[in-house]
């Protein structure tokens, strides 16, 4: 069995200083295969905050894929946004939006966060270009190997309290389903779920994370445990504090894109 810990939008700067100690002792008594983090490490993109965050993966000591989500891209300094905006994650370059391949499974990165558009910058956006280079990356996946897209902002809504509106979403999801992903693992609403959807007869998963920040919504602080056997693959939702662990319900929509 291959076990993916997939977190998101930890926010340091306003994590839930338990909720992250709880995810990086369990990471080190467990012992996960590969920890993706879909996006928002930090809340304002400081200096401290990316110090305590890389601190933090470092020290899980596993593979580590991580997404740019748009609180890790600086807000106010429009310099650094435009010309440097991944200069605090020198650190740990290795990490940022790479592809990761373990036996049987392959994570695929896909940039959904934009320096400028003409709306809220904190909305999703996929552009040709990097669509180009996850269908690439998708492609070159071992014959079999189950995909998982990770990105940050949801492709497509799913029956969540926060939106991510990412534009030409559907039309990245379609493309993906058709490419042959299994899964797309992403963050920003703060709540997780599991919806699966059907496009021309390829079945595909959007997957999202909760948060281990102050800032939740519907649920707890939580995180995912992609579990892999066979070929296939479920979700266990694990919940910090008194909530349990529960597998997390599929739901299926009827409706194709």
């Amino acid at each position: 069995m291959i076990r993916l810990f997939h977190v998101s939008d930890v926010h340091f700067g306003r994590e839930d200083h338990a909720a992250v100690a709880w995810f990086e002792a369990l990471v080190k008594a467990e012992r996960p295969d590969a920890v993706v983090m879909t996006g928002d490490l930090t809340m304002r993109a400081r200096s401290a905050e990316f110090d305590a965050g890389l601190a933090w993966l470092q020290r899980l000591d596993v593979p580590v894929t991580v997404e740019v989500g748009n609180h890790d891209l600086p807000l106010w300094n429009l310099f650094r946004r435009f010309l440097r905006p991944y200069h605090r994650y020198h650190k740990i370059e290795r990490m940022i939006e790479q592809p990761l391949e373990l036996p049987g499974v392959a994570i695929v990165p896909l940039v959904t966060t934009v320096r400028f558009q003409l709306r809220n910058w904190a909305k999703g956006y996929v552009s040709n270009h990097q669509l180009r280079k996850t269908l690439a990356g998708v492609a070159a996946a071992p014959p079999g190997a189950l995909v998982f897209i990770a990105c940050h902002h949801p492709l497509i809504e799913g029956q969540t309290q926060a939106t991510s509106d990412t534009r030409r979403g559907a039309a990245a999801f379609a493309a993906l389903a058709k490419a042959g992903a299994a899964a797309v693992l992403t963050g920003h609403v703060h709540d997780p779920f599991d919806i699966v959807h059907d496009v021309d007869g390829h079945a595909l998963r959007m997957i999202g994370a909760g948060t281990l920040s102050e800032r939740t919504r519907a649920m707890p602080p939580s995180f995912n445990e992609i579990r892999i056997v066979d070929g296939g693959f479920d979700v266990k939702l694990r919940n910090f504090g008194a909530a349990p662990d529960v597998v997390l319900p599929v739901e299926h929509v009827a409706e194709t894109l």
